[in-house]
């Protein structure tokens, strides 16, 4: 747990991907933090002093120490709580879950959110096969083992929380198929062990406000073609 001494904020925007990776991490160490909600359409000036680089959330603070980019604050959670380890001992596996995380968020996330958020067909057609290229990679390398973690979630699974719950509700949303039990068996069941772990499951944002506000979104960029 966190100490008494130890100030530890998030500077957050609920329905994110990538701050809810930080709020599964935080709560998997038991670790105590205050929640500040952002509004990315009008940036508190808190937000532009902890993170006057990209300006946007996540945005982790310890003791005053802002740390930005959601991977490198898993990162920094990881080596400074040491209980329930996100990351393996074996640096040959440590690298491999940097590797998979990074591959999740270069080829995944970008391409799965083109797929829906990009008006133009072409272009969404060529991100739609790039995020089943990608989404085989990812149903090969789980393999047979329940978390890509092993039997606990870790490092990877967290990363992929995109997967899990952002792809199925911005498909629906725009009519696709990108994700399917039918098309990735192993990693559709993943998502469903991933998504029902009572720690996952109490970080998780309701679905009902975030489709609405994912759905506004593209109702709005295919009335303006």
């Amino acid at each position: 747990m966190a100490s008494n001494q130890e100030e530890v904020k998030l500077l957050g925007a609920t329905g994110s991907p990538f701050v809810c990776r930080v709020q599964i991490a935080l709560k998997l160490k038991g670790v105590e933090y205050k929640f500040i909600e952002e509004n990315l359409r009008n940036k508190s000036e808190l937000l532009l002093k902890y993170n006057p680089v990209h300006k946007k959330v996540p945005v982790f603070v310890h003791n005053e120490k802002p740390i930005a980019e959601s991977l490198v604050i898993l990162e920094y959670i990881e080596e400074t709580w040491k209980g329930n380890p996100i990351l393996p001992t074996d640096p040959y596996q440590r690298a491999l879950a940097r590797f998979w995380s990074k591959f999740i968020d270069d080829k995944v996330v970008t391409a799965a959110w083109k797929s829906v958020f990009t008006a133009d067909e072409k272009e969404r057609e060529k991100n739609i096969q790039e995020s089943f290229e990608a989404l085989q990679f990812l149903e090969n390398e789980l393999k047979d083992k329940k978390f890509f973690g092993g039997e606990e979630f870790g490092f990877v699974d967290i990363t992929a929380v995109f997967i899990a719950f952002w792809i199925p509700m911005i498909q629906e949303i725009a009519g696709l198929q990108l994700f399917t039990a039918e098309k990735f068996p192993k990693l559709y069941k993943w998502s469903q062990e991933f998504l029902n772990h009572p720690v996952v499951k109490e970080c998780l944002p309701p679905r009902d406000p975030v489709f609405a506000f994912f759905k506004g979104l593209y109702q709005s960029l295919t009335a303006s073609k």
